[in-house]
């Protein structure tokens, strides 16, 4: 199983959790992924995939050396990958800029790798997104079957070069081709729902019936639980704070102890990295609209955002834009902590428009959270309006109606709640998700065997 960056994000917990559950099904997992030690644990594969069987590929010498994305080094060490984001002044560009040269390097330090951790015998090959992972496992074991899986970032950046790149993306079209190159050799290739599907075989020019439609599923720790609330902000706002602003340290945002009283009402959460397409202006926006017509007292919690990630304008600067009061920023946390934040809350919300699917949608729906997603892309089919969410238009008036008729009703959240979960829980569970990607897998192995007899 491959997965070219280093853990951030939800595709990282979501290749932990395949390894796991193919494992769990007799499969032998072996995980080649991307690392860097630079940045704390969070981002060292070797404690991210502490339970895998795990062949790391090192970015922390390249990011210490003059030329991070023209690096090379010694087997187990990479360039720094490239990104299907572009953001100004990040060190892991965006791919559609890079050009052969750049691509090449990546491609050999990666087939070093690949060969190496498939050296003792593999069967079939499991690569997450299209990347030059792909490139590497085509040249040095192109007699092994690939499975892709695809998250939905690298369409956001196919359909970027469809509608005209932007400035820099001085390779986008070669990006393309090879992106579709790399689909066509998949056995198969996973997605997590029906829409995704569409727009992944379009994209990529791929038969549908290439494709398998899986969902992503939640761990068992993610369920509802008791929490002291107030402790639980005092330690994550104001005496560990982890959130940031542009420029800044981990830390450069915090809170006073008289600030917390705000969330003693209705807390809303939203968890995202800080990127366009999560849309977090304008979400405070529409919190902030919401607020000119509430009484009761309501507090925006935003959990994540890299540190020195964002697309776009920070939410920091979107709060002093719009003036929003009580909105806090969370800083970054590991995927083990997020558990303690959704039961400190009441409410879930997610502006995105194009998101492939939201599996923490399904994490906040298995604490027993109701949802506010925009009735687009995954979202749309994950929430069910009135059952267990709010569904509503892509615009801000929308989204800050239902902001405002969630938290003016208790019951109906509570409600809502509480079918949320039990709907996690009916059809999001890793158990039997890992069972149909085993059958995925497995069938993606022999295929080709009985086209040899």
């Amino acid at each position: 199983m491959g997965f070219y960056f280093y853990p951030r994000g939800g595709s990282a917990y979501s290749c932990r959790a395949i390894a796991r559950e193919l494992g769990r099904d007799g499969l032998a997992v072996t995980v080649l992924a991307g690392s860097r030690s630079d940045l704390g644990k969070a981002a060292l594969a070797e404690s991210f995939y502490a339970e895998a069987d795990l062949r790391a590929v090192d970015f922390t010498p390249a990011v210490r050396s003059p030329d991070p994305l023209g690096y090379s080094g010694p087997a187990g060490t990479a360039p720094i990958p490239g990104s299907y984001e572009d953001r100004p002044g990040a060190e892991d560009a965006v791919l559609a800029s890079l050009d052969e040269e750049a691509l090449e390097l990546q491609v050999e330090a990666w087939a070093t790798a690949l060969a190496d951790a498939a050296a003792p015998g593999a069967d079939l090959l499991y690569l997450h997104h299209l990347t030059p992972l792909n490139e590497a496992a085509r040249r040095v074991l192109p007699e092994l079957p690939v499975v892709g899986h695809v998250h939905g970032t690298e369409l956001l950046m196919l359909e970027r070069i469809e509608e005209g790149p932007p400035p820099g993306w001085t390779c986008a079209a070669e990006w393309a081709g090879r992106m579709r190159g790399w689909a066509e050799r998949c056995a198969r290739i996973v997605v997590n729902d029906r829409g995704g599907l569409r727009r992944a075989a379009r994209l990529l020019g791929v038969a549908e019936e290439r494709f398998a439609c899986v969902p992503n599923g939640f761990d068992p720790e993610f369920a509802p639980g008791e929490i002291d609330r107030r402790a639980h902000w005092r330690r994550h706002l104001v005496e560990r704070s982890c959130g940031w602003r542009p420029g800044s340290a981990p830390g450069s945002v915090s809170y006073k102890e008289r600030d917390l009283d705000a969330l003693a009402g209705t807390v809303l959460l939203a968890v995202s990295r800080f990127t366009a397409v999560k849309r977090l202006p304008l979400l405070i926006e529409a919190f902030a609209q919401a607020q000119a017509e509430l009484a009761e007292p309501a507090a925006l919690v935003l959990v994540g955002g890299h540190p020195g990630e964002w697309e776009g304008e920070h939410p920091d600067d979107a709060i002093r834009r719009t003036g929003a009061r009580d909105v806090f920023l969370a800083g970054w946390h590991g995927h083990d902590e997020l558990p303690g934040f959704l039961r400190a809350g009441d409410l879930f919300v997610h502006a995105s428009i194009r998101e492939q699917f939201g599996q923490v949608l399904i994490e906040a729906m298995a604490c027993g959270l109701p949802v506010i997603a925009v009735d687009r892309g995954g979202p749309g089919s994950i929430v069910e309006d009135p059952e267990t969410g709010w569904l509503v238009p892509p615009d801000r008036d929308a989204l800050a109606a239902a902001i405002t008729a969630a938290i003016r009703d208790a019951d109906e959240r509570r409600r809502r709640g509480q079918q949320a979960r039990a709907e996690a829980v009916d059809r999001y569970s890793w158990a039997q998700i890992g069972k149909t990607l085993t059958e995925v897998v497995q069938s993606a192995v022999i295929a080709p065997l009985a086209e040899k007899d």
